[in-house]
């Protein structure tokens, strides 16, 4: 079997690419430009395109699939020529169901805790013996790939992302995995670029459980009103639905504990993305007492609270958190695991959302736990975006004027090094890198 990809250089798409060639399927592919880490991966596995750049003469008829990637075009010249020889093209998304259509499906959809829900789950059942083919965000630690096909495995875990599937495909990447076990963690409006409004992208959740198999399960936060409105108006019957709320935890110590189970996370959030994965898990066959043995262990995945390096008083963490509501959870739960510790926290405005005016509104007082709060942007972040120019004063006013911003990410560096570190914590919290920091050459200068 012959697959090629078009735009194999995505995070998604190299990491499938290489699982369809660890099972054994002839991969090619093409893009106009591929930088590390996927650069090197694709390479190691022999992938890696001999040319940049797009070559319609590479598309041909004995090639049993294309899988073309979101960031090509409707115009690109090898998607033409795929579509002038009728090839069967699939979507990112598409493939994955395809490739597990058979199996149990267990897809955690929600605005946030996706990625940690679901390396959990992963987690308990690896430490099971549980064999699953899975989809994954991030790389998790334990796991070579962040995509895994194989021909044995009976269950398939998958990040259910809600944004678009492709260029010629306007569906959400969920819509198309057909769970048999669904999870939504959390709604809060996000990819303000294509869904204008709240509303449509509320029903984006609704139309996720809609598509779940029949006699399948729906395991949704109660604690999320949102959440909670779109489980309890869908009218199905033919499926169960598990509510799920953060369950007794108590910390000692700097540790969290859930009965007699140190954890090795913390925060709300993370306690209830535990909950999910718990219920999760059992619709498999993973008892309680096995989950418990199996998430004590969990160390978290890539980026999200990840502990970049700490001594007895002070600790630096770097986190994913973009959003209004991840901000707001990941410093409540530094505040909460080290309540007499001074918090700093740092943000930066990257996503294409969050560098919005209209949406910015929805920051506000979304770091107000933290005693130190800077945000960061970058004009050229909006250029590249094609947004237009933002005003320092109207993002502080966005956030309830109790931010410092900054658009010199040097100059931001330059006031947390000049800080007293004793008995206080940095955070550093983007889906980006604060244009090109070293969180580990910063953690060990402060500390």
């Amino acid at each position: 079997m012959r697959v090629h990809f078009i735009a194999i250089g995505g995070s998604a798409m190299h990491n499938l690419a290489i699982a369809l060639c660890q099972k054994g399927i002839t991969v090619t592919g093409s893009d106009d430009e591929i930088f590390d880490p996927a650069k090197s991966r694709l390479e190691k596995y022999g992938l890696l395109p001999e040319s940049f750049g797009w070559h319609p003469e590479r598309i041909t008829k004995d090639l049993d699939a294309v899988v073309l990637g979101m960031h090509a075009r409707i115009d690109n010249p090898e998607l033409l020529r795929a579509q002038e020889l009728g090839l069967k093209i699939y979507s990112y998304p598409e493939y994955l169901y395809e490739q597990s259509k058979d199996k149990l499906r267990i897809v955690v959809g929600g605005s946030h805790g996706k990625t940690t829900t679901t390396a959990m789950i992963l987690h308990v059942l690896a430490h099971c013996g549980i064999e699953a083919d899975y989809m994954v965000g991030a790389q998790l630690k334990g796991f070579e790939v962040m995509v895994r096909l194989s021909h044995t495995a009976k269950v398939m875990v998958i990040e259910g992302d809600e944004y678009l599937t492709s260029p010629i495909d306007r569906r959400p990447k969920f819509h198309l995995y057909k769970p048999n076990v669904a999870i939504i963690t959390g709604i809060e409006w996000d990819h303000i670029n294509v869904f204008p409004t709240f509303d449509i992208y509320r029903e984006q959740f609704s139309k996720f459980i809609d598509l779940i198999e029949p006699k399948g399960t729906l395991i949704y936060c109660d604690e999320d009103k949102e959440v909670h409105r779109v489980a309890v108006e869908n009218r199905r019957t033919d499926i169960q639905k598990l509510p799920y709320v953060c369950p007794e935890h108590r910390v000692e110590n700097g540790i969290t504990y859930i009965g007699n189970t140190a954890l090795q996370v913390f925060g709300h959030h993370n306690l209830l993305n535990l909950t999910a994965a718990r219920l999760a898990c059992r619709q498999v066959g993973v008892t309680d007492e096995q989950f418990d043995e199996a998430i004590s262990t969990f160390e978290g995945a890539s980026k999200r609270l990840e502990l970049v390096k700490k001594n007895d008083s002070c600790a630096v963490y770097k986190d994913f958190a973009h959003a209004p509501s991840k901000l707001r959870a990941t410093i409540h739960a530094m505040r909460e695991q080290y309540p007499d510790r001074r918090l700093v926290a740092c943000m930066e405005l990257h996503t294409f959302s969050s560098l919005t005016q209209e949406f910015l509104q929805q920051y506000v007082h979304s770091m107000d736990e933290a005693d130190v709060r800077y945000v960061y942007f970058s004009q050229h972040a909006l250029q590249l975006k094609k947004l237009p120019p933002l005003d320092p004063e109207e993002v502080q006013k966005a956030f309830g004027g109790n931010v410092e911003v900054f658009t010199d990410s040097a100059a931001m560096v330059a006031k947390v090094k000049a800080m007293e570190w004793k008995e206080a914590n940095l955070l550093m919290m983007s889906s980006g890198n604060f244009d090109g920091i070293d969180f580990a050459a910063l953690a060990d200068e402060i500390i």
